[in-house]
């Protein structure tokens, strides 16, 4: 795992929309859950300290899955410390989530789960953003970083990362 941290301490003052600081990690092992409980990401986590409570934060990540089962339900959830951000509204009895992937067999493959969130964290105290994973049928194992049938170390089989990254945006 990767963590990176940039600031900029010579921008102009007043002028709202500039990127203040960057964290990001990148976690390039594996990780495998196999429950529909929800657990942390082991290496995409990122703290950050806002520089002003009226700042923004922008968190873009991804998580790169795969599956061991024919079809899967992976899901994945974006929190700020203990609570769950960028959720899909409520429709019924359908799960909230931040990103989702509908794996429709092909086990050989990894799929990008995605998200893009615009935070408004208001505090001036330092906040972690993670993923967390989940298993939505509870069959088969989800993994991070590779794919479903990673049994052969084979030219067709990959070997990827996952990343996420926050960026305090000035007011």
């Amino acid at each position: 795992m990767a963590i990176t941290k940039l600031v900029s301490d010579s921008l102009g003052a007043g002028v709202g929309g500039k990127v203040l600081q960057v964290v990001s990690a990148t976690k390039t092992d594996t990780s495998s859950f196999t429950s529909t409980t929800f657990a942390d990401i082991s290496g995409l986590s990122v703290s950050i300290t806002p520089s002003s409570s009226s700042n923004k934060i922008l968190i873009v990540s991804y998580a790169n899955c795969g599956y061991d089962f024919g079809n899967a339900k992976i899901a994945i959830k974006l929190l700020r410390d203990s609570t769950i951000i960028n959720l899909g509204d409520v429709a019924g009895n359908r799960i909230r989530l931040s990103s989702t992937v509908y794996v429709n067999s092909s086990n050989a493959s990894t799929f990008s789960a995605m998200s893009n969130f615009l935070d408004s964290p208001s505090t001036t105290s330092s906040v972690t953003y993670k993923l967390q994973a989940g298993n939505l049928d509870g069959n088969g194992t989800v993994y991070v970083n590779r794919p479903g049938d990673d049994w052969s170390d084979a030219t067709n089989h990959a070997s990827v990362t996952s990343t996420i990254t926050a960026m305090e945006i000035s007011a």
